[in-house]
């Protein structure tokens, strides 16, 4: 299997090197407050081997992964939950199980592997906090050193999590927009590699390995996918994954993908309906999909179209309510993120087939933000002395 670069807006082709990120000759054509122009997508050439082999369809060698158990997360089969939406075969992929517990994992041991094999040891990211975590984590795995630019709003948890795995933390006095564009000035004065997701192409390819994963648990693709959205880098990921499949053979069609955005965090939902991307201040419970500008929104915008998704969004209240629902019917804790999907599913529950194979996607575990979780439950008050304070 042989693999390059392509643009998604003009389709030059490049070779897989650090020095291309987005698309030399579209990125100037960048506008200011848009997402980015002429992403960059792996394509791989070459016929399906016959016996199913993920490592062979990424772009970078099995012996420069550091050696972190990344990926292979459960795909857990919830009974109750079963039962409570009528939906028989309804799956949930709890990558919350990742080393550093977040999705984020697939893209950063891919960057990782990356840098090791062009003998970068920097590299430099913004994060809204899980994927500042999670490449701290597999730096240290690989003995990389990581610079995190993150937004103050950023969850304490997600904050020490990176410092605990040695990353070198820039507080940003603003929101995740503001850290993205200085990691990136940064990058251009320092050097080193840039993980910044959709901007470095990698990151679309790691996250790719969820729907291979799914591929080989099912024995099938879905017929449906429910995955939170904030950047559009995961959604990218998710077709990217299943696009592979369908042009070696693997499956007939892509599944269909349901998008789900906060309802006060929802730049693709719009754009979706409108075609227009509006910068509008932002701010969600759910931290890991909260953007003002997707940075990867025309690219997922683009898949959504194609590949005949739909993009939904749900309330505060609806992803806390979920999350609830998920801890207390499956014994699942995820984070309001991860928790979106299922709100989104509880949304569509009418469109959907009893029948339908379908999947949510839970990307992080909920001790990641205890702070949002908290507002779902009711903490008690008071301490007791005895148990006949209680009876």
């Amino acid at each position: 299997m042989t693999f390059n670069y392509r643009c998604t807006i003009c389709s030059a082709s490049y070779e897989i090197r650090p020095e291309y990120t987005v698309c030399p000759h579209c990125a100037p054509n960048q506008k200011t407050d848009q997402p980015l122009h002429g992403i960059l997508e792996v394509e791989l050439h070459g016929p399906a081997s016959d016996k199913f082999n993920i490592a062979e369809l990424l772009p970078i060698e099995p012996e420069f992964f550091p050696p972190i158990p990344v990926g292979n997360t459960p795909l857990w089969e919830p009974r109750r939950l079963r039962e409570f939406t009528g939906l028989k075969q309804l799956f949930i992929k709890d990558d919350g199980t990742n080393p550093t517990a977040s999705f984020k994992d697939r893209a950063s041991c891919l960057v990782s592997a990356a840098a090791r094999k062009f003998n970068i040891n920097e590299i430099t990211l913004a994060s809204t906090g899980n994927a500042g975590s999670s490449m701290a984590g597999i730096g240290a795995a690989a003995g990389q050193h990581i610079n995190l630019f993150l937004p103050e709003s950023a969850p304490p948890a997600k904050l020490i999590q990176a410092l605990q795995y040695g990353a070198r933390v820039f507080r940003v006095n603003g929101n995740y927009d503001k850290a993205y564009d200085l990691s990136l000035i940064y990058s251009h004065l320092k050097g080193g590699m840039n993980r910044n997701t959709a901007y470095n192409p990698l990151t679309i390819e790691g996250k790719k390995t969820v729907s291979l994963e799914l591929f080989a648990q099912l024995d099938r693709a879905p017929d449906a996918v429910f995955v939170s959205v904030g950047d559009g880098c995961i959604l990218a990921g998710v077709y990217k994954g299943f696009k592979d499949l369908l042009q070696l053979g693997y499956i007939g069609e892509v599944p269909k993908i349901f998008g789900v955005q906060a309802e006060t965090s929802d730049a693709l939902f719009r754009a979706f309906h409108c075609g227009v991307f509006e910068t509008i201040p932002t701010s969600t419970v759910a931290d890991s999909i909260c953007v003002d500008v997707p940075r990867n929104g025309a690219h997922a915008l683009s898949l959504l179209k194609t590949y005949g998704g739909e993009m939904m969004t749900v309330s505060d209240q609806e992803i806390l309510e979920a999350q609830s629902e998920l801890s207390r019917t499956v014994g699942l804790f995820t984070e309001p993120a991860g928790a979106a999907a299922y709100a989104g599913l509880r949304k569509a529950i009418g469109a959907l087939g009893p029948d339908s194979l379908i999947v949510v996607l839970t990307t992080g575990n909920g001790l990641k933000d205890t702070g949002s979780a908290a507002l779902g439950v009711e903490v008690p008050e008071q301490c007791i002395d005895t148990i006949d304070d209680i009876i």
